[in-house]
């Protein structure tokens, strides 16, 4: 059996995507998300879903054990829990802002904090954060998901650095728009009714297979090669 992948935000999107490619790579994978029966309808084998708050550093770290129990240590963390809820700086709700600062943010420490101990201590092990074009460059009615987005990049960096001795890899991918529900949980009906005429004008957005597709690739590179960042939007997206 090959080694054990962990994602986080695996109930929709990419993260759905993610566990569908690298369990047919032949990867036992631990799916993590609030929806446990929306994973377990995949049906994968070889997979553990366990419904967690990503913010919850307990619970991530007790799911992230009972699947190393059934599969070995995990090799592999992906990062792609997210909300993107858009909104005018001035009129947005502040406990919308703490709501991305929480999962966007937080949920990435609490998995990298469950098993990068352990990875160093193995001397190996990769941490792949899905992150965004919105942590490289800012974009209107996108002020705290542009802030929550940069501080991934700049996290993601930063620990690389200080781990690469230890033969661990952190890398980070930011895709631009991708056909995903992450739209939806915006409550601004004018911003969603301004954005989708814009994704139409560049033929919609990426599809999550080819953020997997990314993953993968950087993944199953040798142990001693870091592809360290990923930029992947489509061709008629300017921005």
């Amino acid at each position: 059996m090959k080694k054990l992948v962990v994602i986080t935000g695996a109930s929709s999107g990419i993260g759905m995507e993610l566990a569908r490619r690298f369990s047919a790579e032949g990867h036992p994978v631990l799916m993590l998300a609030r929806r446990r029966e929306v994973m377990e309808e995949l049906n994968l084998p070889n997979s553990l879903c366990r419904s967690v708050d990503v913010t919850d550093l307990e619970a991530m770290q007790s799911a992230v054990r009972e699947a190393e129990e059934l599969y070995g240590k995990t090799d592999l963390l992906i990062n792609c829990a997210g909300l993107m809820l858009l909104g005018y700086p001035a009129e947005q709700d502040f406990d919308e802002w703490s709501r991305m600062i929480d999962v966007n943010v937080k949920g990435v420490l609490t998995g990298t904090k469950a098993v990068l101990s352990d990875m160093i201590a193995h001397n190996e092990g990769t941490i792949i954060n899905i992150s965004s074009i919105a942590g490289r460059k800012t974009f209107d009615n996108h002020p705290v998901y542009c802030g929550t987005k940069y501080a991934v990049h700049a996290m993601t960096e930063s620990m690389r650095r200080e781990v690469s001795g230890s033969n661990v890899r952190m890398i980070v991918i930011a895709p631009g728009v991708v056909e995903t529900p992450l739209l939806s949980h915006t409550s601004n009906q004018e911003i969603k009714d301004n954005y989708n005429p814009w994704k139409q004008e560049i033929d919609g957005g990426l599809e999550p297979s080819q953020i997997a597709d990314c993953a993968w690739f950087a993944y199953q590179m040798p142990q001693e090669v870091c592809v360290r960042e990923i930029v992947i939007a489509k061709t008629k997206q300017a921005d």
